[in-house]
């Protein structure tokens, strides 16, 4: 039988704080009514006014462990902070290649640690720049890669063993996988050295974000070809960021968001490991992403959740044996859907608070959204105290001086210990449906997200859901105006007229010749999509090319809408 932190009897405890209750508390209470009669965490779950060791007692002692310790609740590591800071890592992405790349530099020099990138929607959604679809669109809210040549503008003048790269795409993920990794070969890398990841989480997009392209089968069989070949070709990189921050953005409450990330995790495993591959093979390169949002400690709880429910999962159900296969690392970005526009200097105070509870959750990386993102994407001042505000927390508020320092509070590790039981308990629930693909295609996930975020809406306008600014303390009539990050009108130009020089100066019979191979390999789901697409890109590929033939193998997904 497991030890639990009991540590008086539970009783004895109970009885005292019922007494309590019942005589100060009463009484107070008389005298002075609390706000409202029932108290929750933003995701709806039922807050008791005190919590004590009583709320903890059955607890087991292993289940909050240790830090670098399954099953990783208080962190993935023994020293965390005390060892080096999370990876800063503030995301940019406008224009053209040269244009973000100018932004990375400038951040950079900030003290920036690691680079995220932000592609515009021609780009995810698989359109080249000169693509009829991408009228409007090219470099206006992300950066416009078509070709290898894009990439390396992008990317030039960076250190690319040094300098992390997060590469924020899903259903053209490995495309842009696969320019990383010929413009990396080209300067001479190590691809064992690099570090970094690709999203290419594409569950999360059915579900939540929508931006897809392909059917649901052939969609996982990519990322189940980019999990592989990276977990054989290079053994420091990440091959996928399965996020619940999109899930978080499009209206979910914290409890799905962390549900539905570990339910996509599991699919995504199970493909892998029908290649031949176990989990410890892969496994310990698998990276997270999740969103900080505003009820500051139902974030650390959540954040701590994930990391014990992770660990149980890999090693109870995939029999996973080294502890770098059970450590869930993730990224963490602040709440863009908190932003307002209104008295929008608050959001510096929200993204603070934000950041704070991501770090005492335990993040690995971190973005910090600027004060202007509710307007247009942000300008180099907003990015720049973004930043500042992580590197203050960092530097100045000697919280990363212990690990987990929030561990054995009577509430933190009570929620904690809910929010396991409820993720576990919509795991359940999802494997009896009949899986995670089921249930997308039936709407299952999509209708638990907009019903919630449907509630949120009506909590908003009824003001029963506090937002400065907006339903409260509001300040009308006041001059919202500031400068904001502009758009070039000549993006589009710059960027079709690189496109159109390499389709004219590469060898289109190599192309086509290329493409065909690219098709074989397609209608063969044994076969891994990487290598031929890493030969295409390398060729001059755009990637519309790759795109359009492939939709022509696999068809192009289209949501059965519920209600």
């Amino acid at each position: 039988m497991s030890e639990t932190v009991d540590r008086t009897p539970t009783q004895d405890l109970e009885r005292i704080v019922r007494e309590w209750e019942e005589n100060e508390v009463a009484d107070f209470v008389r005298r002075a009514p609390e706000r409202k009669e029932q108290f929750f965490t933003l995701g709806d779950i039922p807050v008791k006014r005190t919590y004590t060791a009583a709320d903890i007692a059955g607890t087991p002692v292993e289940d909050i462990g240790l830090p670098g310790r399954y099953p990783f609740t208080r962190g993935p590591y023994p020293t965390m902070y005390r060892g080096r800071n999370w990876t800063m890592r503030q995301i940019a992405g406008f224009g053209t290649g040269e244009d973000t790349n100018r932004r990375f530099k400038f951040l950079i020099e900030q003290g920036q640690t690691g680079i995220s990138t932000d592609f515009d929607m021609p780009t995810l959604m698989g359109y080249d720049s000169d693509h009829p679809m991408s009228d409007g669109e090219v470099g206006r809210e992300g950066v416009a890669i078509d070709t290898l040549a894009d990439m390396e503008a992008l990317l030039e003048g960076i250190d690319l063993e040094n300098i992390s790269v997060s590469l924020t795409i899903n259903p053209t993920a490995w495309i842009l996988l696969a320019m990383y990794i010929v413009l990396a070969e080209q300067r001479g890398y190590d691809l064992d050295k690099l570090s970094g990841t690709v999203q290419a989480d594409i569950l999360k997009e059915y579900m939540a974000q929508k931006e897809y392209i392909f059917p649901i089968a052939p969609s996982v069989r990519i990322v189940r070809d980019i999990i592989a070949h990276s977990a054989k070709t290079m053994k420091r990189y990440n091959p996928i960021n399965i996020s619940g921050y999109h899930i978080s953005e499009a209206g979910s409450s914290p409890l799905h968001e962390a549900a539905f990330t570990l339910a996509n995790l599991i699919t995504y495993v199970e493909e892998v490991t029908k290649t031949g591959l176990h989990v410890d093979e892969f496994a310990p390169r698998l990276a997270f992403f999740f969103v900080s949002q505003a009820d500051f400690f139902e974030e650390i709880a959540k954040f701590r959740a994930l990391r014990r429910c992770y660990a149980k999962i890999m090693k109870e159900r995939f029999g996973a044996q080294k502890p770098e296969s059970m450590r869930l690392r993730f990224h963490c970005q602040t709440a863009a859907a908190s932003l307002t526009k209104p008295q929008y200097m608050v959001n510096v105070v929200r993204t603070a608070m934000q950041a704070l509870s991501a770090v005492l959750g335990g993040a690995q990386s971190l973005h910090t959204n600027g004060f202007d993102e509710a307007f247009a994407i942000p300008t180099e001042e907003a990015m720049q105290l973004a930043l500042r505000t992580q590197q203050v927390i960092a530097d100045e508020t000697n919280v990363t001086q212990v690990v987990d320092p929030l561990g054995g509070s009577y509430y933190v590790e009570s929620l904690t210990n809910e929010y396991e039981k409820r993720i576990f308990d919509i795991l359940d629930e999802i494997d009896e449906r009949g899986g995670t693909i089921k249930l997308i295609e039936e709407g299952w996930f999509q209708k638990h997200i907009a019903d919630f975020a449907y509630d949120t809406a009506l909590r908003k306008q009824s003001g029963e859901k506090p937002v400065i600014g907006v339903n409260r303390y509001r300040l009308d009539g006041a001059d919202e105006k500031f400068e904001t990050h502009p758009y070039d009108p000549t993006t589009a130009e710059r960027q079709i007229s690189r496109t159109r020089r390499v389709r004219a100066e590469r060898d289109q019979a190599e192309i086509e010749r290329l493409l065909d191979k690219l098709v074989e390999v397609a209608r063969d789901p044994d076969k891994n999509i990487m290598p031929a697409t890493i030969d295409l890109v390398r060729a001059g590929a755009t990637m519309g090319d790759i795109v359009e033939k492939l939709k022509d193998v696999w068809g192009v997904y289209r949501e059965t809408p519920v209600f």
